[in-house]
């Protein structure tokens, strides 16, 4: 089963919108691997990626660890604060050098009540996160490892925005890419190196995905 492309939905800027807010928020740079929340910890303010990348992580109870989905910039996390959670459900950790803007529980609040164009473009970031989760969820039951794979690939490429083909970080290491697909390593070197043969991908001046990996997801 195919899973649709989404192209972002906001079309205003949400960092000069949060930079009018005067209290309540801070800005903090995280290094690579360093942890921004844990699971557990309280549930206190929402943040925005500014610039790099942010993985959130759930670990069960046995200790096994999943990827549930892994941030760029302009992208707001930590939102369930708002809903009532009041401990992190899962812990989110920089991918690389990143830079996240904090903003407390009660000031998000206050935004959202008080500016109708940021409420109404963090609803859109809201709806567009709840699509992606239903599409990973079918994307989990139905398809295979490879098609898993190529999925992701093509939404890290953000595949279709504005109707250009960007690279996908070369950063990015086979093993966070298996654990967004719920894959072995070996599983993801082996559909790695079949694209890279197929030309569906290259390593030209970093990874890039070329229109042909639809194929793997479009068809069986």
């Amino acid at each position: 089963m195919a899973a649709k492309s989404h192209k972002r939905v906001p079309t205003l800027n949400p960092k000069a919108i949060l930079a009018r807010v005067c209290e309540g928020k801070s800005i903090a740079t995280y290094r690579r691997k360093q942890v921004i929340f844990a699971q557990g910890d309280p549930a206190d303010a929402v943040f925005y990626v500014q610039k790099g990348r942010v993985k959130l992580t759930v670990v069960s109870k046995q200790g096994k660890e999943a990827i549930v989905a892994l941030l760029g910039t302009d992208d707001f996390f930590g939102e369930g604060c708002l809903a009532g959670q009041l401990q992190r459900m899962s812990t989110a950790t920089a991918n690389e050098d990143t830079t996240v803007l904090r903003v407390r529980k009660k000031a998000m609040i206050r935004l959202l009540h008080t500016d109708p164009r940021f409420s109404e473009l963090f609803t859109a970031h809201l709806l567009f996160r709840n699509i992606r989760f239903e599409e990973d969820l079918v994307d989990q039951l139905f398809n295979s490892s490879e098609k898993r794979l190529a999925r992701v690939l093509l939404l890290l490429a953000h595949f279709g925005k504005d109707g250009k083909r960007e690279p996908v970080i070369a950063k990015i290491s086979q093993e966070t890419l298996a654990g967004m697909i719920g894959a072995t390593r070996s599983r993801v070197s082996h559909f790695m190196n079949k694209f890279r043969k197929l030309g569906f991908i290259d390593y030209n001046g970093g990874m890039r995905v070329h229109s042909s990996l639809l194929n793997v997801v479009l068809y069986d």
